[in-house]
């Protein structure tokens, strides 16, 4: 008996997460507002929940005004009354990651899924010092590097996973690696450049993505130097040479004019 209850629980959960996995994915930006749409008519009580808490409302509306139940959500009653009953989540953030449902008078009309749009960074850092990168959410995450900073090229491998407190990296990294309210890598080199992803390995999410170049930050700025010198010196000699150039042209066109009226001169002088 037991074991056909364990089965038919497992059935109920794969046929809601396959039902979950087809509702709409609205994406909006770390600490940014976003609205899950949702349009149907309904002349009762409207209500959003998560879909893990139905007995926990977020934002409701009747036919008299809406609601927000809880801070950061909300509904417009002109909306409501129109057949909008989208949900406005003032600030969206990691911990509301989640799917949504609205249902009316107990009904289920719409089921959004919310993520958060990744993060990305470039970082330019000098041979020997450490790669910090922020893993942002509390879920279980992979690092994975790859070692172009193409999209097409280079070939991507899992480097670590950190679970909570716990580190586990490749052996290749393991000695250079550690973790504090960061994920250090330690020393890196020229080697090192490329893309390294944060993913939720829970919810299958892009966190964070770092564009790493490891260059000698001292030689760049030299060259930078240099390239700004040599630049501003040939801009001067530029305006020198056609400073000078005009001068020229114009004492040439002067005696040319000087010539012709002499000449014209002379000529009716004769008549």
């Amino acid at each position: 008996m037991q074991t056909c209850r364990s089965a038919l629980l497992i059935l109920i959960l794969l046929i809601i997460t396959t039902l979950m996995t087809d509702a709409p994915t609205v994406t909006a930006p770390l600490h940014g507002s976003v609205v899950l749409s949702c349009s149907e008519r309904c002349s009762g009580v409207v209500r959003w929940t998560v879909f893990s808490k139905r007995s926990d409302p977020l934002a409701e509306c009747d036919q008299t005004s809406c609601r927000s139940v809880k801070e950061g959500y909300q509904m417009i009653y002109n909306q409501y009354l129109q057949g909008n009953l989208s949900l406005i989540i003032t600030e969206a953030d990691y911990s509301k990651r989640d799917w949504y449902t609205c249902e009316c008078d107990g009904r289920d009309v719409c089921d959004v899924r919310l993520q958060i749009k990744p993060l990305r960074t470039p970082v330019q850092i000098k041979p020997g010092d450490s790669l910090l990168m922020e893993l942002e959410v509390s879920d279980p995450v992979q690092v994975i590097y790859n070692s172009s900073t193409g999209s097409a090229d280079g070939s991507s491998v899992q480097i670590c996973t950190v679970d909570g407190e716990s580190l586990q990296c490749k052996p290749e990294y393991k000695h250079r690696t550690s973790l504090l309210s960061v994920l250090e890598l330690r020393g890196v080199n020229e080697s090192d450049s490329g893309v390294y992803t944060v993913i939720d390995t829970i919810n299958k999410e892009v966190i964070h993505i770092y564009t790493v170049i490891v260059t000698d930050v001292q030689q760049s700025w030299i060259w930078k130097d240099g390239y700004e010198r040599g630049y501003r010196a040939g801009y001067r000699t530029g305006l020198a040479t056609g400073g000078a150039g005009f001068g020229i042209s114009f004492l040439v066109l002067g005696f040319i004019f000087g010539w012709c009226a002499w000449s014209r001169r002379i000529h009716f002088s004769r008549n």
